[in-house]
């Protein structure tokens, strides 16, 4: 335990000194802290020692014999690049000390130092390492609570509008998606800012619909204390908290007559006040607008600044809808597929063909955040290998039947499709034997053939 009364968690320090007593020293105050130590006396030693094991922290004298500790420093961070580095020397100088930052040290400790000096590097350590992990661990929750993000395509609508956003990404122009709902806006607005110079900065989304104008122009430009009943201290807004990086703003069309002037200053002159302040602000940051709206129209009725309009419409991208990119229907679909299999731990290897022709019938008015729904529905509902049409549970128009009486498919085509849509709507096997008119022994040899 620590002074805190919490848990101290243990490190792997390699300590790299050619002083016997100093190796001999930290490796007993290091060890009595809880900590695992190997402590090797050249950079020979350490390298070998680094690829062997993954340590947490190193502590190098920067004068070892005739050898260098600071060229050790990047040859070690090569070999682990999460691992931490401490200076130790005692010959400590300014130039010394910024030359090792510049190679990455963590920090800098001069000899004669005391145990608690390096207790303290020590905790600090525990405490970064700690925050990365919980970062790692976070990251890795994120990534299997969504399927990453797939920009392959085989159709060359799709393909030109890829290509043209990696184009513009490098750029600082002001980009306008547009496309129909669930098209994946706000997924090609983070593949911007992912590609773009100012990947390393915030991405930040805000929903234009979603708020009241009031409501909007805080979000957005931040507000200060007492500027409206409830504001009980000052709030920076998404500007600032997109500092250097990137803003989408989706659903740009219903952004308010009141907040689209304030808008417009921010992407002529990069100035802002927050609401209810007086101080100027500067606003350094990319803004991406989607849209699903007819923003001309809205122009002609009054509804959006024609001067706004044309600020946000440097970069023009539109997103063909799933419906007219059909031959990358089945592809996603299966990555989809693949993706919430592994997440809900099911056993489901594909579709059945009946299911991949009507996946490529039907017409996805809600687009590719359609398709994710249907998958996933379809991933909860399957009970066999295979997913069935039942199992996607779609609003089938006029023009995207799937199999009926007539169709000019194979009698085995029909029987399957029947069994999948009896078993899915009955409550046992017993009531879908009676409902087909089979006994058991024939609906599991059925069963087993169509792999239900």
């Amino acid at each position: 335990m620590d002074e805190t009364g919490s848990e101290q968690t243990s490190l792997l320090i390699l300590v790299v000194d050619d002083e016997p007593n100093i190796r001999k020293t930290l490796t007993i105050s290091l060890e009595a802290e809880g900590h695992r130590v190997a402590a090797v006396s050249n950079s020979r030693d350490a390298l070998m020692e680094a690829r062997r094991r993954h340590f947490d922290l190193a502590l190098i004298d920067l004068r070892l014999g005739a050898e260098s500790g600071m060229e050790l420093i990047t040859a070690l961070h090569a070999s682990c690049p999460w691992m931490k580095s401490a200076v130790i020397t005692a010959y400590a100088s300014i130039d010394s000390a910024v030359e090792a930052m510049r190679r990455g040290a963590f920090d800098y400790l001069p000899k004669p130092f005391t145990h608690d000096q390096v207790a303290l590097l020590v905790r600090k350590v525990v405490e970064v390492r700690t925050l990365e992990q919980k970062i790692e661990a976070l990251q890795e929750v994120l990534r299997q609570a969504a399927p990453e993000a797939d920009f392959t395509s085989g159709s060359p609508s799709m393909q030109h509008t890829l290509a043209m956003a990696r184009q513009v990404a490098a750029s600082e122009a002001t980009i306008l998606l547009r496309g129909e709902s669930g098209t994946g806006k706000t997924i090609l607005a983070r593949a911007i800012h992912t590609w773009s110079p100012r990947a390393s900065k915030p991405f930040g989304t805000v929903s234009c619909p979603s708020l009241s104008a009031e409501l909007l122009e805080s979000e957005l430009f931040g507000h200060v204390k007492g500027a409206f009943t409830g504001a009980v201290r000052d709030t920076p807004g998404r500007i600032a908290a997109c500092e250097g990086g990137t803003l989408l703003l989706d659903e740009i069309g219903d952004l308010p007559l009141s907040v689209q002037a304030k808008l417009l200053r921010v992407l002529q002159e990069k100035t802002y006040e927050r609401v209810g302040g007086l101080e100027t602000r500067k606003a350094d940051l990319r803004i991406i607008a989607a849209t699903n709206m007819d923003l001309e129209s809205a122009m002609k009725a009054g509804r959006f600044r024609e001067d706004l309009f044309y600020r946000l419409d440097v970069v023009e991208i539109n997103i063909p809808p799933l419906r007219e990119r059909r031959e990358d229907i089945l592809p996603l679909a299966e990555r989809l597929l693949a993706f919430f299999a592994g997440q809900n731990h099911r056993r489901v290897l594909g579709f059945t063909e009946e299911a991949g022709e009507v996946l490529l019938r039907y017409r996805w008015p809600g687009n590719v955040r359609e398709l994710r729904n249907a998958v996933e529905r379809a991933v909860l509902l399957c009970n066999g290998e295979r997913v069935g049409v039942e199992c996607l549970q779609l609003r089938l128009g006029p023009g995207e039947p799937s199999l009926s009486l007539g169709d000019l498919v194979s009698l085995e085509r029909i029987e399957e499709a029947h069994i999948r849509r009896v078993l899915a709507v009955t409550k046992s096997i017993e009531e879908a034997c009676r409902v087909l008119d089979m006994d058991s022994v024939t609906l599991w040899r059925r069963r087993k053939k169509y792999g239900i």
